[in-house]
């Protein structure tokens, strides 16, 4: 693919300062730019590297001031961050296009529900009772449980697990080696010390246009449902413990932990190793910083 500043301009709804024909057809970095690159200055730590850059373009904000000269064109839009996403999920769709097809390993039961336009990669398990939506991708060695849900348009990379009866919704992005629904961590104590498993009957639901990141895991609740709501994003080895509901459009970096039965308001801010303890909540908006630990409502 290759675009004129110009052009990327009308797309981004942006000005160009600079040449407007200057021509690009890759990313980069703007500490690591090159020529035919387009990059992008959203942290004001990076600013040095606009007057030294060998990229061709540069997405920054209508607000920059430069202090120094520079050589490459200035592509200014409202947010730059919000604009190299936008960039980016386009060259994305061009060069990684849906795949179509059931491989041939996989193995599906005739009482599953498979939706038209799927692909369904090697050896991937599908169990009685299983709804797979219009337009979903499953990668390889991924096991899909009885009765599981999985909306339309929804991206299942390899070696996912969703246990029976977990419901996914449209557009959900579960990354490779995430479990969704495996037991809450349930256990009574015996006068003799040892413990005793509860089991855990009830399910998770995650709601649409969520992202789990790579070997994270939500387990299912004791009853009723583990619930993950709209556009919630999840990184990397985040723990989800039972009957926890997060609220929409909060996001969790990596190795956060929200024990069980807690409820996270929306649009809150998990930094990485935050934790919360059970049973308590957290009001909409709240943000945490790395490490930090919640032992009370909010």
């Amino acid at each position: 693919m290759e675009f004129s500043a110009g052009q990327l301009a009308a797309m981004l709804n942006g000005r160009v300062e600079g040449d407007e024909n200057v021509k690009v057809y890759t990313f980069a970095k703007i500490e690591e730019g090159k020529n035919g690159a387009i990059s992008f200055l959203a942290n004001p730590k990076y600013t040095e590297y606009l007057y030294t850059t060998k990229s061709s373009v540069v997405l920054v904000s209508e607000s920059l001031v430069p202090t120094k000269e520079f050589t490459c064109t200035l592509l200014r839009v409202a947010d730059p961050y919000v604009a190299i996403a936008q960039l980016l999920r386009l060259a994305d769709q061009y060069l990684s296009p849906k795949r179509k097809g059931i491989d041939a390993s996989a193995s599906i039961s005739e009482k599953a529900q498979i939706g038209e336009n799927v692909y369904i990669g090697q050896n991937v398990v599908i169990e009685d009772g299983a709804v797979i939506g219009n337009g979903c991708q499953i990668y390889a060695n991924t096991f899909i449980g009885q009765g599981v849900s999985l909306g339309e348009d929804s991206l299942v990379y390899a070696n996912v697990t969703i246990y029976k009866g977990c419901k996914v919704g449209n557009r959900c992005v579960l990354q490779a080696g995430c479990v969704i629904g495996g037991d809450g961590f349930g256990f009574a104590p015996n006068p003799d010390g040892s413990y005793s498993k509860i089991p855990q009957l009830g399910i998770v639901r995650l709601e649409d246009d969520v992202e789990i990141g790579a070997n994270s895991t939500i387990d299912r609740s004791t009853m009723g449902e583990t619930l993950i709501k709209r556009g919630v994003k999840i990184d990397n080895l985040v723990h989800i413990a039972h009957n926890v509901v997060v609220g929409e459009d909060t996001v969790m970096a990596a190795l956060t932990g929200i024990a069980g039965s807690t409820k996270i308001g929306k649009h809150c801010m998990f930094g990485g190793q935050s934790g919360v303890v059970g049973h308590v909540e957290v009001a909409d908006n709240s943000n945490f910083a790395a490490k930090c630990g919640v032992s009370s409502t909010i």
